[in-house]
């Protein structure tokens, strides 16, 4: 609900702040005392189009009003937030506030955070509820209508919408299968002939980083095998092996001769020989082993004459096939594994499509069936709405007005998760006369008052929180019953929401749970306007002033009590 209302600088209010309670809040005063002001500044707070002459003449700097709404923490409000990525508090009030320049210009704030007008006129219609002698808003809006009649005959639309998306989810899959029919013939001569192409070439995982290492350890083979031959010939015959032999042979015959001549075996002489014999012994190992091991190189590079051209067309077919399909090579053995897969599909597309299209039928004919079980609620619904409204209209003095639902049905092409209805509110306000929308049919005091009846008839079925709702003037031309009940049902609707009115009678302050007088004050430059919630004496005295007119009477007086007291 809305708690609280700051007003600075808007047409005559110089500056003011208002605590607002729960129930009905009646606001009076003269005529031209500005209690429209109030209403202005509350809409300049919630997104209303505002102009430079909001602000207040004389001002220094620029106007604004900010409102402050405590909410539950279930409120649209919040998601709303949410999506438009603004930081709240759920334990926290909501404060919009807007401030409006002496050149027209606005800026809009959320909670201190700078935003659009657009985001504030879209929390004001899930805030609140505008019903006036000019303009309705909220209530009587068509888009509204289907969700109130919905509301208020407790209509389920689970069926509905559980029926909606098994046709649209079967519709969209039979579509999806008559494309790649209509695509199939031509789609199929393509993937057969790339995949006969990728079946000769046969690609193989990493085969592109094998063909590459061998490509280029094949071009230089020729000069090493020329390299690995020198290295032969010069290990080969006598050159090294053949000559370290004979000098281990004669090493070998010298130690002999040494030993024969008596040279002590352990004398220094000897234990030389022995070392120089081993050594050269372990040259000619060493030898042996590089000859045998540049033999087996030498194996290794014999290859076909052919083997790097055949490698390189190999390398050169692979990448040119991986350009065709623009893909990297080694994506060909899974693109070859999908034309299969996709040519298998086409080839049992059709017999899927006929089945797509008989589970859409069948989808189909569940949904309009659910839609028209939902539609005969609506139209039931209609009904006790209509009558509902109708109950209430005599007591408003619009008698002769007849109200009636209409829920027509929608083509297909709207078909949607609500079923296939439009619905909406129509009025006639004279026997014989034509319904139509509200808006267009009803007058000003007419309109706001059929917005009242509505209300009334719709109060407790909310389901949810309530908005605001503002009642402007609801009782213009109207007095005595008429207006008592009207009175009557604004205190109706305030005992489950919050309500303020504007009003001229009576009957209808003395049953507000507060009361505020608006009333203009000034000289010759300069008028400002006072809004001061009433005293229970001061309350009698204002009830009693719009009982008698200029001159308060004790008569008057006496009637205000009387009605004070019968409304307590």
């Amino acid at each position: 609900m809305l708690i609280g209302l700051s007003i600075r600088d808007v047409v005559l209010i110089e500056s003011l702040d208002l605590a607002i309670g729960e129930g009905l809040t009646a606001l009076t005063g003269e005529t031209g005392a500005g209690k429209s002001i109030i209403l202005d500044a509350l809409g300049l707070a919630t997104g209303a189009r505002a102009d430079a002459g909001l602000v207040r003449r004389g001002a220094t700097g620029q106007a604004s009003a900010t409102a402050i709404f405590a909410l539950p923490a279930d409120h649209p409000a919040f998601a709303y937030l949410d999506d438009k990525g603004l930081s709240y508090a759920r334990d926290e009030d909501l404060v919009l506030r807007r401030q409006l320049s002496p050149d027209g210009r606005s800026r809009a704030f959320v909670n201190d955070q700078a935003t659009s007008v657009s985001v504030l006129k879209d929390l004001g219609v899930l805030l609140l509820e505008v019903h006036g002698q000019h303009e309705t808003v909220g209530l009587l809006d068509p888009k509204t209508h289907r969700g109130l009649l919905d509301t208020f005959g407790g209509v389920s639309l689970g069926a509905v919408a559980s029926a909606w998306s098994a046709w649209r989810a079967a519709r969209d899959r039979a579509e999806a299968l008559r494309d790649l029919a209509g695509r199939a013939a031509a789609e199929t001569e393509e993937l057969t002939l790339r995949l006969s192409e990728l079946d000769r070439l046969d690609p193989r995982e990493g085969e592109e980083a094998s063909l590459a290492e061998e490509r280029a350890l094949l071009s230089s083979a020729e000069k090493a095998m020329a390299d690995i031959a020198a290295a032969q010939d010069a290990l080969a015959g006598d050159n090294l092996s053949g000559r370290l032999a004979q000098a281990y042979r004669a090493l070998e015959r010298a130690r002999d001769r040494a030993l024969q001549a008596g040279a002590p075996a352990e004398g220094s002489a000897m234990t030389r020989l022995s070392a120089a014999c081993e050594a050269v012994d372990r040259a000619l190992v060493e030898a042996q082993e590089a000859s045998a091991a540049i033999d087996a190189v030498a194996e290794t590079f014999e290859f076909e004459p052919d083997r790097l051209e055949k490698a390189e067309e190999r390398l050169f077919a692979l990448r040119g096939m991986a350009r065709k399909l623009n893909v990297l090579v080694d994506d060909l053995p899974a693109k070859r594994a999908e034309f299969a897969a996709r040519l298998q599909a086409i080839e049992t597309s059709e017999d899927s499509l006929r089945a797509a299209e008989k589970d859409a039928a069948e989808a189909r004919e569940a949904y309009l069936y659910a839609a028209e079980a939902l539609s005969a609620e609506r139209r039931a619904a209609g009904d006790a709405l209509a009558k509902a409204v109708e109950a209430e209209l005599t007591p408003l003095k619009l008698e002769k007005a007849r109200f009636r639902v209409a829920v027509e049905p929608l083509g297909e092409d709207r078909a949607g998760p609500s079923g296939l209805d439009r619905v909406a509110f129509e009025i006639s306000t004279n026997p014989g006369a034509p319904f139509g929308a509200m808006e267009a049919i009803a007058s000003g005091g007419e309109l706001a008052r059929f917005a009242l009846a509505l209300k009334a008839a719709l109060a407790g079925r909310g389901g949810g929180p309530q908005p605001l709702m503002i009642f402007d003037e609801v009782d213009q031309g109207v007095g005595g019953a008429v207006a008592d009940a009207v009175g009557l049902r604004l205190k109706r609707l305030a005992a489950n929401a919050q309500v303020l009115v504007v009003t001229h009678s009576a009957q209808v302050a003395a049953r507000g749970d507060a009361h505020w007088r608006i009333s203009k004050s000034g000289d010759d430059t300069s008028t400002r306007t006072r809004v001061e919630p009433l005293s229970p004496a001061q309350r009698e005295e204002e009830i009693a002033r719009m009982l008698s007119g200029a001159e308060v009477t004790e008569a008057a007086r006496a009637a205000a009590r009387a009605l004070l007291t019968l409304h307590a």
